[in-house]
C-alpha cells in the first residue's frame, strides 16, 4: 500500500507546498542548482593522510596545525563556519584576532593523536545551530575567548596527563572565567541558489567593552601550484568594499562587504621562507594577513589589491555586554544596491525553516525534544563536506604506484587502491576529527538525512559503490588511514530502509534499489571469499569498527597464533544475508530472475546461524549453551578452540540478525518456496535447529521469522542485555558489561598479560589511537539496531512474549515496550532531566547553567557508561545524529500499529508525517 505523491505534498492543491520543500523537488526534478553552495568546507585538513608526504606515514607531524596558518594545502581547505561551492573551487570563513593571541584564529585547534591523554581532540566550542537540507538557511556559532588562547597549556597539560586522567578541556583554563568571550554567530541566507546573504553578529558575553577584529575571508583553494593545471583564478578590488572573483569553470562572483574599513589581498601559496627557509615565489603568501594584522607588516598584503586571498578587515569595539553585526553578500550577479531587502530575505529564510522543521517534526514532541530534534539535523546538515583524493596522482607523487612505477616505495598506504577518485560533498563523521569519510558511519548518517533529504541520502550510499571508490574485488573503502581495512555490511541495511521508507511516501526508486543491488552483490561475495577463509560460514574481519573492544587488536596477527572467528563479524553478515534477500524478493516483484537469486541468501543465512551453534555441546563454535551467551572463537595453531568469554557487543549482535516477513511471502514467490521445501527436505536437522520456536517460523498473524536467536536464545540473551549489572545502562547499552568491571577477563600468552576490564568513559590503552572506547560506553549506532531488532520481533512474538525489564526487577515488558524503554534512555542523554540537568554535559556548570550555554548540543561520538556524560569527538553529529530519527519513530508510532502494520510500519509512520504536514500547511 504505497501513499500517492500528490497525498504526500499536499492533500489540498490549493494548499502552497513548503517552500523548503519546493527547493528539493527544483534541485531534483529541474536541476536548479541550490545545493551548489553550502557548508562544505573541512574543519581540519593538516594532520590528514591526503596531505601526508613523509616517508614514515606520520600525517600527524607531516602537516601541523603551526604550519597550516602559512602553507598551502594539496588537496582541500578548512576554515571557521565556512561556506564554498560543491568542488571546493571558492571558499568563504571567518578569521578573528582578540589583539592578545599570538596568531589569527582561522581555523579550529586541537591536539593530535600524540599530544591528547586520550588521542585527537579539537579544543574549541563551537555549535552548528540550524540549516534546512538546501543551504538556503545555516546558523554558527563559535565561542571566541577574550583573553589569550591558552595553546601551550592546553597541549603540555593533556600531554602531561596519563590513560587513566581526564582530558584537560579548554574551560578547565578558565579562560573564560567573568563570561569575557565573544559569541560569533554566523548566518547564511540565500535569495538565489548563487546569491548568499552573509550576517555575523558579535556579542559580547562580558562586564566591559572589549575589541575584535573581524576578517571575513574569501579564496582560491590552490589548485595551480601542484603541476597539471597551471591556469590562476584571481580575486581583485572591483570599487569600495567589493572584492571580484575570477575563475577559469566557476565564472566570476562579488563579494560585497558592507561598511569594511579596508580589502587585504594575498596570494593562497606557501609561506616557504618562514616554513623551510627557501625564497618564497611571490611577496605575498598564505600567512600574510597574519603579519599585517599582528605584526604590522604593511609590505605583507598586495598593495594592488590583487591575489587569490581575500578579506574585508573590520575593528568591531564590542559594548559590554552588546553586540555588533557586519553584512555580506557573496552572488553571481553584481548588486547595485546589494544590502536593499537583506533583513527581509534572512526573515524569509528562517521563516522558511522553521516551516520546514514544523512540518517534519512529530506533533507529539515537546519544546526541548524539538531542540534536540532540530540540532541533531543541523549538524547532519553541516556535516557535509568536499572530500578530494585523486590517489593515483596522490601515489605518483609518492612514487609508490603498483603498476606505475617501476621501484615502488614500501610502506606507503593504500597503493591497491590506485584506481581511487573521491571529489564528491560526502557526510563526514566529524569535519574536525574525522575529517575523512568512513563506509559504516556513513550508513548510518543516511538514515538520518533521509528525515530532511532523501536525494542526498541516497546519493551517498551509491558513492561508495561507485567504480571510483568500490574496489574491482568488490570491497567498499574503509577509510582514508587504511581503505582496505574492513568496517561492518550494514550498507545493505541502510539501503532497504531508504527505498522502503521513500516508497511509503509515493515514490519507489527502483533504479536506487537495483543499483544498489548489483553493487552490493559484487561485496557480499568479497566478504564470502576473504573473510571466510576455512569456508564454514563462519567470519572473521578484523576491528569491524569495534577498535578495542576484543581482547586483543583484532585487525593484527594474533600472539597465540591461529584465528580468530568473530561472533560480531558472523552476525553482520547474517544480517547481510537478510537485507539481500528482502532487497531480492523487492526486486522479484519486477523481475522474476531475482526469486532464484534471493534463495542463495535464505541458504547463506541458515548456515551461519547453524554454524554459530550446531546439534550437541560443541567446543568449537560461539554459542555457549552454559552462559546462554555468544563469544569470539579463538582458533589455536594445534587445532585447539577455545572461548573468549568477554560479555560484549560481540554477543549481543546477533539479536541484531533478526528480519520478519509477512505471511503471503509463503504464496507470493512460489520458486523460493520450492527451493526452501528442498533444502529442508535435505538438511532437516539445520532447520529444526534455527527455527525461532517450536512451531518452526510461524509467529504472531503467520508472520515468519529469520534469526540467529530461538526464543530460548532470546530470552538468555536479553537477560544479560537488561540486567543493569551488565549491559543496560541509565543511558543505553553499553558495550561491555559491567561485570567486568569486578570481574576483568585475564588471557596469558608469552608471558604477557592482556586484560579486558568495564570502562565506562575513555580508554586507558593506545589501542587504535586510542581517542575511541568500545569496553563500557554506550554507542548510538548499535544501540540504534538492536532497538530496529527488538521492534521486528515484537512484531513476530506479539504481546504475550515479555521479558523482565530491567531483569530482576518483576516488571515485565513486551519487546515493544522494551524498545520504547531503550530509546527513551537514549534520547534522555540529551533531553533536560527532572532537575534541568542534560546529562550529556555531566558535571560541567558552565553548559549545565549558563543561559548562553545550556541550550546549544553537542552530539559526542560516545557516552559514559554509567551517567550519559558525552565522551570522544564532540561533533559526532554523523551516527550520534540518530537522536532525531528515535525521537521521531517512537513521537509517531505506538505498539498496536507496530503489531498490526509488521512489515509494513513505515507506511504508517509516512502516514502519520503526512497527517503532520497537512496539519502544518492548514
Amino acid at each position: 500500500m504505497n501513499l500517492k505523491r500528490a497525498e504526500y505534498e499536499s492533500a489540498d492543491p490549493s494548499i502552497e507546498q513548503v517552500r523548503e520543500q519546493k527547493r528539493l523537488n527544483d534541485a531534483r526534478e529541474a536541476g536548479i542548482p541550490w545545493k551548489k553552495w553550502g557548508p562544505y568546507l573541512s574543519e581540519r585538513q593538516w594532520g590528514t593522510v591526503r596531505e601526508d608526504y613523509s616517508g614514515s606515514g606520520d600525517a600527524w607531524n607531516y602537516f601541523t596545525h603551526d604550519q597550516s596558518r602559512s602553507r598551502a594545502y594539496r588537496w582541500g581547505e578548512d576554515g571557521l563556519g565556512g561556506l564554498c561551492d560543491d568542488k571546493q573551487r571558492l571558499c568563504f570563513a571567518l578569521a578573528l584576532w582578540n589583539e592578545r593571541d599570538p596568531i589569527l584564529k582561522e581555523r579550529l585547534f586541537g591536539l593530535t593523536n600524540n599530544e591528547g591523554n586520550h588521542g585527537e581532540d579539537v579544543k574549541e566550542y563551537y555549535f552548528y545551530l540550524d540549516s534546512t537540507p538546501t543551504h538556503s538557511y545555516m546558523k554558527y556559532l563559535y565561542k571566541y575567548p577574550q583573553r589569550e588562547f591558552p595553546y601551550r597549556d592546553l597541549v603540555e597539560t593533556n600531554r602531561s596527563r596519563t590513560r587513566e586522567e581526564f582530558e584537560y578541556e579548554l574551560l578547565d583554563t578558565g579562560v573564560f572565567a567573568d563570561d569575557r568571550y565573544f559569541d560569533v554567530f554566523v548566518e547564511y541566507a540565500k535569495e538565489g541558489p548563487e546569491d548568499v546573504l552573509i550576517r555575523i553578529t558579535v556579542y559580547n558575553r562580558g562586564p566591559e567593552a572589549a575589541r575584535l577584529r573581524l576578517l571575513p575571508t574569501l579564496w582560491f583553494r590552490n589548485t595551480w601550484s601542484w603541476g597539471g593545471d597551471h591556469r590562476k583564478p584571481s580575486l581583485r578590488e572591483a570599487g569600495p568594499g567589493t572584492i571580484q572573483a575570477t575563475h577559469h569553470e566557476l565564472g566570476e562572483y562579488w563579494l560585497h562587504c558592507d561598511g569594511a574599513q579596508e580589502l587585504l589581498f594575498t596570494e593562497n601559496e606557501n609561506n616557504a621562507q618562514g616554513l623551510w627557509g627557501q625564497p618564497n615565489a611571490s611577496p605575498y603568501v598564505k600567512d600574510g594577513f597574519h603579519a599585517y594584522i599582528i605584526s604590522g607588516k604593511c609590505e605583507a598584503v598586495n598593495s594592488a589589491k590583487t591575489g587569490t586571498k581575500a578579506a574585508a578587515h573590520y575593528v568591531l569595539d564590542v559594548p559590554g555586554e552588546g553586540s555588533k553585526s557586519v553584512r555580506l553578500r557573496l552572488t553571481a550577479a553584481k548588486a547595485k544596491d546589494p544590502f536593499g531587502g537583506f533583513e527581509k530575505t534572512f526573515n524569509s529564510r528562517i521563516a522558511d525553516a522553521d516551516e520546514f522543521y514544523e512540518r517534519i517534526s512529530p506533533n507529539s514532541l515537546n519544546e526541548d525534544q524539538r531542540r534536540v530534534h532540530r540540532q541533531a539535523l543541523a549538524g547532519m546538515l553541516w556535516g557535509k563536506q568536499y572530500y578530494y583524493f585523486d590517489l593515483e596522482q596522490w601515489l605518483r607523487e609518492h612514487k609508490s604506484h603498483p603498476m606505475l612505477d617501476r621501484s615502488a616505495r614500501d610502506g606507503v598506504r593504500n597503493t591497491e587502491w590506485f584506481h581511487m577518485l573521491n571529489s564528491d560533498v560526502i557526510s563526514m563523521p566529524d569535519k574536525w576529527e574525522y575529517p575523512w569519510y568512513a563506509a559504516w558511519d556513513l550508513a548510518f548518517h543516511t538514515l538520518t538525512l533521509a528525515l530532511v533529504d532523501f536525494d542526498f541520502a541516497k546519493e551517498q550510499l551509491l558513492l561508495m559503490l561507485r567504480s571510483l571508490y568500490f574496489h574491482p574485488s568488490g570491497q567498499i573503502p574503509a577509510y582514508e588511514w587504511n581503505f582496505s581495512d574492513v568496517n561492518p555490511p550494514v550498507h545493505a541495511w541502510a539501503t532497504l530502509w531508504l527505498y522502503k521508507y521513500e516508497r511509503t511516501l509515493g515514490r519507489a526508486d527502483l533504479r536506487f534499489l537495483e543499483r544498489s543491488f548489483q553493487g552490493l552483490m559484487l561485496n557480499f561475495n568479497w566478504w564470502v571469499n576473504r573473510k571466510d577463509p576455512s569456508g564454514r560460514n563462519v567470519f572473521a574481519g578484523g576491528f569491524l569498527g569495534l577498535d578495542n573492544i576484543g581482547v586483543f587488536d583484532r585487525s593484527a596477527q594474533l600472539p597465540t597464533g591461529g584465528s580468530l572467528e568473530q561472533a560480531d563479524g558472523t552476525a553482520w553478515m547474517a544480517f547481510y544475508c537478510q537485507c539481500m534477500l528482502e532487497m531480492a524478493l523487492i526486486l522479484t516483484e519486477y523481475d522474476p530472475m531475482y526469486e532464484e537469486v534471493a534463495f542463495k541468501f535464505v541458504q547463506h543465512f541458515m548456515w551461519i546461524a547453524y554454524a554459530m551453534d550446531r546439534i550437541g555441546d560443541n567446543h568449537d563454535e560461539m554459542w555457549d549453551e552454559e552462559d546462554g551467551f555468544f563469544y569470539d572463537l579463538l582458533k589455536l595453531p594445534d587445532g585447539q578452540a577455545m572461548r573468549l568469554k568477554v560479555r560484549s557487543l560481540v554477543g549481543l549482535l546477533p539479536l541484531c540478525a533478526s528480519t520478519v516477513f509477512e505471511a503471503d511471502a509463503v504464496t507470493h514467490y512460489p520458486v523460493l518456496m520450492e527451493l526452501i521445501n528442498l533444502f529442508r527436505q535435505r538438511h532437516p536437522e539445520l532447520v529444526s535447529q534455527v527455527a525461532p520456536t517450536d512451531k518452526g517460523f510461524i509467529g504472531y498473524k503467520d508472520r515468519r521469522l529469520l534469526s540467529i536467536l530461538t526464543k530460548k536464545k532470546l530470552e538468555r540473551v536479553l537477560a544479560y542485555m537488561l540486567d543493569e549489572n551488565e549491559f543496560l545502562g541509565p543511558h543505553g547499552i553499553r558495550s561491555l558489561s559491567r561485570y567486568h568491571l569486578e570481574h576483568p577477563f585475564l588471557f596469558h600468552v608469552g608471558g604477557q598479560e592482556y586484560r579486558v576490564q568495564y570502562l565506562p568513559a575513555e580508554s586507558n590503552t593506545g589501542m587504535f589511537g586510542g581517542n575511541s572506547n568500545w569496553r563500557g560506553p554506550v554507542w548510538m549506532p548499535v544501540n540504534t539496531l538492536i532497538v530496529r531488532a527488538l521492534l521486528n520481533l515484537y512484531s513476530f512474538y506479539g504481546d504475550e512474549f515479555k521479558v523482565q525489564c530491567p531483569t530482576g526487577s518483576g516488571h515485565y515488558m513486551t519487546l515493544f515496550e522494551v524498545a520504547q524503554e531503550l530509546s527513551r534512555r537514549l534520547t534522555g542523554i540529551f533531553l533536560r532531566d527532572a532537575k534541568g540537568q542534560r546529562p550529556v554535559y555531566g558535571g560541567t556548570a558552565k553548559f549545565q547553567e549558563d543561559p548562553h550555554w545550556r541550550d546549544l548540543i553537542l552530539f559526542y561520538e560516545y557516552f559514559h557508561g554509567d551517567n550519559g556524560a558525552g565522551l570522544g569527538a564532540s561533533h559526532q553529529t554523523g551516527w550520534t545524529g540518530l537522536v532525531a530519527p528515535l525521537l521521531d519513530v517512537f513521537g509517531r508510532l505506538d505498539a498496536k500499529a507496530m503489531l498490526e502494520a509488521g512489515g509494513q510500519v513505515l507506511v504508517k509512520l509516512a502516514r502519520e508525517q503526512v497527517r503532520g504536514e497537512e496539519t502544518a500547511q492548514k
